[in-house]
């Protein structure tokens, strides 16, 4: 039967890259205008009675041509077209031309880089045991995007021009071995973290203490930058209006978040977060994070600080929030866990319990419920009654995990599960903690790849 997808214009290139990517290069697509979320059904009928924006035609007209017309020979076509193959090398050139070059075509962040000659490569592949041409992984800017393959060698590559020595590279390669872009294609302009564990951090001298988060220490900012770079290159990631439709853009992109835990900072009974994760305390590992913002939190009160951060987590609100990570320094760790939360699982446990949902934002999101309260149907009609921005003793924080993503797939069950992550970072000068809507990807050994 006949078909024709329609699809808003802002999704071109993805929705011609993954006809490419099924073997239907010339399918025939009909464009909406962008964006049609949240807008009335009156105004998505105006659309359809409307020209495509992509071709200026009316879009009926298209939409039924494209199911009558015979497919020619051209539109019958099938099968993965090939891609011509980049060079290994590019001609030889000035330093200052080639660093133009590099950033007309898309190479860099936008900041000058250190370029990746063939010398510089090959120091920095000196860094590991593993061949120039193994494969390390594949990434993508979203599940329906094109995968790109990258070897251990291109990697490199991309580690050169971020400025990262080589002693850094068994890192960055443990990052890019876990195939998440940093530049994800979404419109809501996410942002990545890394954080770094075990031995290695000392190794290569990172900085866990004063600025660890702040532009301070080469490992942390080009172990960063490095995985940019790794996206825009090797992932099929950051073309903006193309493979990358973050609306306003994240600052946090520049070096993802990239900073180690502070363990010898942690309390009695704190575990590091790699150990927390199933890895020896010995091992060096890379964890992931995904997520929008990060909120700084200085509170200079008599209030204890768990009280603080539950009270912040009851009240913060992010796209779609059921998950956060706390980045405490070592001063409020030492204080949370003076009043008893003496690892970081009971802490956890705890403001995930004792965090209900602002009312407002329970009632918008469970229009079910409301009618239910409404209704007179308990326990729901007893929330309702306090008043509709009353809060809610629900917790966002609680619930199944959906299969290796770290997202929530339902808060209506009984098990002792949070999606609150704790990190230690900092040098013990102020009680200063982040907090934001990032979620827990997943970890990679650094030692695999020495």
């Amino acid at each position: 039967m006949p078909a024709i997808p329609m699809i808003t214009s802002r999704f071109q290139e993805l929705a011609s890259t993954t006809a490419f990517k099924k073997g239907i290069p010339n399918l025939r697509i009909v464009y909406t205008p962008h964006p049609i979320t949240d807008r009335p059904a009156e105004l998505c009928r105006e659309y359809i009675a409307g020209n495509n924006p992509l071709s200026n035609k009316p879009m009926l007209d298209e939409i039924y041509s494209g199911l009558v017309t015979p497919l020619s020979a051209i539109d019958a076509k099938a099968g993965f077209l090939e891609r011509e193959a980049r060079p290994r090398l590019f001609p030889a050139d000035t330093a200052e031309n080639l660093m133009e070059f590099f950033y007309n075509q898309g190479y860099t962040d936008g900041n000058p880089i250190i370029l990746p000659t063939e010398d510089k490569v090959k120091e920095m592949l000196s860094a590991t045991s593993h061949q120039p041409d193994e494969w390390v992984g594949q990434m993508r800017p979203s599940p329906p995007h094109e995968a790109w393959y990258y070897t251990v060698e291109m990697v490199a590559v991309n580690a050169v021009m971020a400025g990262a020595k080589p002693e850094y590279f068994p890192v960055i390669l443990a990052i890019a071995s876990k195939g998440a872009t940093s530049m994800i294609s979404s419109t809501s302009s996410f942002a990545r973290m890394v954080v770094v564990n075990g031995p290695v951090v000392k190794e290569i001298g990172m900085n866990s203490g004063i600025g660890a988060m702040g532009p301070f220490n080469r490992a942390n900012s080009t172990i960063g930058r490095s995985w940019t770079l790794i996206s825009k290159n090797l992932g099929n990631s950051g073309k903006p209006g193309e493979t990358y439709l973050g609306s306003q853009g994240n600052q946090l992109n520049f070096n993802n978040i990239c900073f180690p835990e502070n363990e010898e900072g942690l309390p009695k009974g704190w575990e590091p977060l790699h150990v927390q994760k199933g890895f020896e305390k010995s091992e060096s590992v890379v964890s992931l994070f995904s997520g929008w913002s990060l909120n700084d939190i200085a509170w200079y009160s008599p209030l204890p600080q768990h009280e603080v951060i539950r009270g912040w987590l009851e009240h913060f609100f992010s796209f779609g929030v059921t998950q956060a990570t706390l980045i405490l320094d070592p001063i409020v760790a030492a204080d949370v866990a003076s009043k008893g939360y003496n690892t970081k699982t009971v802490f956890a446990k705890y403001l995930a319990e004792k965090t209900g949902t602002p009312g407002w934002l329970y009632w918008s999101e469970n229009r079910d419920n409301l009618k239910k309260a409404q209704d007179g149907i308990e326990p729901f009609a007893g929330w309702l009654k306090r008043g509709e921005d009353a809060v809610v003793p629900v917790s966002r924080y609680m619930g199944r995990r959906m299969g290796g993503s770290g997202l929530l797939a339902t808060t209506e069950n009984n098990e002792s599960i949070t999606s609150i992550h704790i990190v230690v970072t900092g040098g013990g000068t102020n009680t200063f903690w982040s907090g934001g809507d990032f979620g827990y990807i997943g970890s990679s050994s650094v030692d695999f790849w020495r």
